[in-house]
């Protein structure tokens, strides 16, 4: 029957889809690799410049191998590769094809760090550079990330007129609020201190009255005493 089918068929759906994310989720919790979070940097020629790059792994890593590659518009290269032990061994470098380049990382501190460094900049230098690393513990599970070098003349200054101007406002805005409620405050507190005052000059001319008309209480209603 078609209702009894569908019956069957969906438990057999959700089981499907239990057991694929179980396969799927040790690939999640696994290699991460990292160039930071700008995905272009800027450098002028003739300089230096750091790419970063930092891996992690949940199980661990035994004799990694990561390498870097440069890609431009008309070039692929790999520009250095080396291995790592272990989580208590350094980097270690197999080969480059460019002296200008060093390994700058180092696994101390879990740092797990595989950055290179660029010296004596060219304008050739620039395209794209991608950090690859691969897990033999975690079946050469291969990931990589990939960060944009531009090597200009001069790096340009970024004008912050409009986000001084914003700032300003605002400030101005957050003070102008801060002096209201301040004015408010001493509004109100003047208002209840001449209420006070008046409520005591009334009570004040009230008693006076009192003892001009010699209503009873008071010491115009006192006789004088009789002679016998």
């Amino acid at each position: 029957m078609p209702g009894a089918r569908d019956r069957g068929a969906a438990p057999a759906r959700w089981l499907g889809t239990g057991l694929l994310g179980l396969f799927l989720l040790p690939m999640s919790l696994s290699l991460e690799v990292s160039v930071g979070k700008a995905t272009t940097i800027y450098a002028v020629n003739g300089t230096e410049i750091l790419l970063p790059c930092t891996f992690s792994s949940c199980f661990g890593f035994q004799d990694l191998y990561f390498w870097w590659s440069y890609n431009s518009s008309d070039t692929f290269r790999i520009i250095i590769d080396g291995t790592v032990k272990n989580e208590k061994s350094d980097p270690k470098v197999k080969s480059k094809d460019d002296d200008r380049i060093t390994l700058e990382g180092s696994t101390k501190e879990k740092m797990n760090n595989i950055s290179i460094l660029l010296r004596n900049l060219e304008f050739s230098d620039t395209g794209k550079y991608t950090c690859h690393v691969r897990n033999p513990k975690e079946k050469n599970i291969h990931h990589q990330a990939t960060i944009t070098l531009q090597v200009v003349d001069k790096l340009e200054e970024v004008d912050n007129t409009v986000t001084l101007i914003i700032l300003s406002v605002v400030g101005g805005v957050i003070g102008l609020l801060i002096c209201i409620l301040l004015l408010k405050k001493f509004i109100a507190f003047v208002i209840k201190k001449t209420q006070e005052k008046k409520k005591e000059c009334l009570m004040s001319s009230s008693g006076n009255d009192n003892t001009e008309n010699g209503l009873p209480g008071s010491k115009a209603e006192e006789k004088a005493p009789t002679k016998v």
